[in-house]
């Protein structure tokens, strides 16, 4: 067995989960599992699919799951099985935005995990971007994508000259892709999330302000699900930050 699969495997074994409750005959009792926090059933349900959205959908429960759940020691075994469901989403209908996007996402969290060094060593930040382009040409107006390619171009573009020439980022196109997002997303907890710690170094006259403006407003949306709860905690440690940076 696959050492992420065990750590996976040995998980959902621990919630009492018999292999024949591990079957769902939709993807709305996958994603209902998902919507209340139970990750690791959400993946195994959704994965039992067979399709691709259940194979992207299993992707993003163990990705969230590795990043925010785990424990340090098993964060990778979770972070991989979520790439190669995440490969497999693609592989199953390479026309579906949701599984280029949830792929993008598995290896962003992994990326993050192992640090930006060794994330650009294995050409990681290469492959989030083929992703990334590849669900917004398949749905242009897919806010998500917008939101990764914007941090993908931030955070190359914060990386040193070497990494701006190497990977062509810069941070016009991280403004312009977060602009899209919130255009298309003006209510998004992760939009706001993401464009509001960047911004600050994005515009360095008036980001900082702005920046507390989206922070204010994504901490004062209703969470609707475990995942925004999480994206909360994050949204209110920003905002913090930025209060501190008076």
């Amino acid at each position: 067995m696959n050492l992420s699969r065990f750590f996976r495997f040995a998980a959902v074994g621990s919630l009492g989960l018999l292999p024949a409750e591990a079957n769902a005959q939709t993807i709305d009792q996958a994603r209902a599992a998902f919507e209340e926090g139970r990750f690791l059933e959400a993946a195994d349900l959704a994965e039992s699919l067979g399709t691709s959205a259940g194979y992207a959908l299993a992707a993003q429960s163990l990705a969230v799951y590795g990043h925010y759940v785990a424990q340090e020691e098993d964060r990778i075994g979770f972070l991989e099985s979520a790439m190669e469901l995440g490969e497999a989403a693609v592989r199953a209908d390479s026309t579906n935005p949701e599984a280029h996007y949830q792929s993008s996402h598995a290896v962003g969290r992994y990326a993050q995990s192992i640090g930006k060094i060794s994330a650009l060593g294995q050409g990681l930040a290469g492959k989030i971007r083929r992703l990334l382009e590849a669900t917004l040409d398949n749905h242009p107006d897919f806010a998500e994508a917008h939101v990764g390619l914007g941090g993908w171009h931030a955070d190359i573009a914060s990386a040193g000259p070497f990494a701006r020439m190497m990977y062509g980022a810069n941070r016009k196109s991280a403004v312009v892709h977060y602009e899209r997002a919130l255009e298309l997303a003006p209510d998004s907890k992760v939009v706001l999330l993401e464009y509001g710690i960047r911004l600050p170094e994005l515009d360095r006259k008036g980001g900082l302000e702005r920046a507390r403006e989206l922070l204010s407003k994504a901490v004062e949306l209703p969470v609707r699900n475990a995942h925004e709860e999480f994206i909360q905690q994050e949204v209110v440690q920003a905002l913090e930050k930025l209060k501190m940076d008076r």
